[in-house]
């Protein structure tokens, strides 16, 4: 898409997802600020001929979700310069787009919960650069209050997962808790020390490593299939034990299984 000055969306009239966005009158897009803008102009586009409708968005209002002081789009091998260019706000749209801010916390409303009330403002003051940052290091500074840190990532599951030998069956136990990491080669290091813990066999599920066509055996040989670790894709050999909990990657049967289902 990058590379397409005029991208639009893979939808073609007579599919069924044409139909639902000539229907539709609202669309919400979460988390848009880790959006390429060149993915909402395809998104224009596309609403535009589907839609039979030469007003922005073929006349559908968009509701963009997001906090651009979380996530940026990613863009491989760029400079700070290239994430600016490819961020929604560089978009010809974005003059058009009409800025709603959130003023509540409806979790802290709802459940009375001040010690969330004041991490959630400290969020805030991270995203604002209200806190101090070390000239030597760059990085910032945080307060006492603000989390606990570990020196390790044994002590990291430690804390995370105390006793998870024992306490891995226990479903409310594990659904309370999660490790965070930015990469997958963490996130993978992490998921092998911690089924470690767990007791029994420990069984290997490997992906699909030939290709559908065989004129392309020869440019796509197994070892260089094996070798990918793309991100929203499962390692290829996926090392799992009974009791580990697994995330719905992708829907199979919509609606009962959803994105971001955890299972045991």
């Amino acid at each position: 898409m990058q590379s397409n000055e005029t991208p639009t969306c893979n939808v073609s009239k007579n599919s069924a997802m044409a139909k639902v966005l000539q229907q539709c009158k609202f669309i919400v897009w979460d988390e848009c600020t880790m959006a390429h803008k060149k993915s909402l102009e395809a998104l224009d586009r596309t609403l535009k001929d589907l839609r039979s409708n030469n007003n922005r968005f073929g006349g559908a209002m968009i509701l963009l979700a997001g906090d651009f002081r979380q996530t940026l789009p990613v863009i491989p091998r760029s400079t700070p310069a290239d994430e600016l260019n490819a961020c929604l706000k560089s978009s010809s749209l974005w003059k058009h787009v009409k800025v709603l801010h959130l003023s509540k916390n409806m979790r802290v409303e709802l459940q009375n919960d001040q010690s969330g009330n004041i991490f959630s403002k400290q969020l805030i003051d991270i995203g604002n650069g209200k806190f101090p940052i070390d000239m030597l290091t760059g990085c910032i500074n945080f307060p006492q209050s603000f989390c606990q840190l570990t020196r390790s990532k044994d002590e990291l599951i430690q804390k995370v997962f105390p006793d998870v030998s024992q306490n891995y069956r226990n479903h409310d136990w594990l659904s309370e808790r999660a490790i965070l990491a930015a990469k997958n080669i963490d996130v993978n290091e992490l998921n092998f020390k911690i089924q470690e813990q767990i007791t029994g066999e420990l069984r290997i599920y490997k992906s699909v490593d030939s290709a559908t066509n065989q004129d392309d055996v020869v440019n796509y040989p197994p070892e260089f299939l094996n070798s990918l670790d793309l991100p929203g894709l499962p390692p290829h050999n996926l090392q799992l034990k009974v009791g580990s909990v697994v995330i719905m990657l992708r829907n199979i049967n919509q609606p009962r299984l959803c994105n971001g289902t955890r299972k045991v």
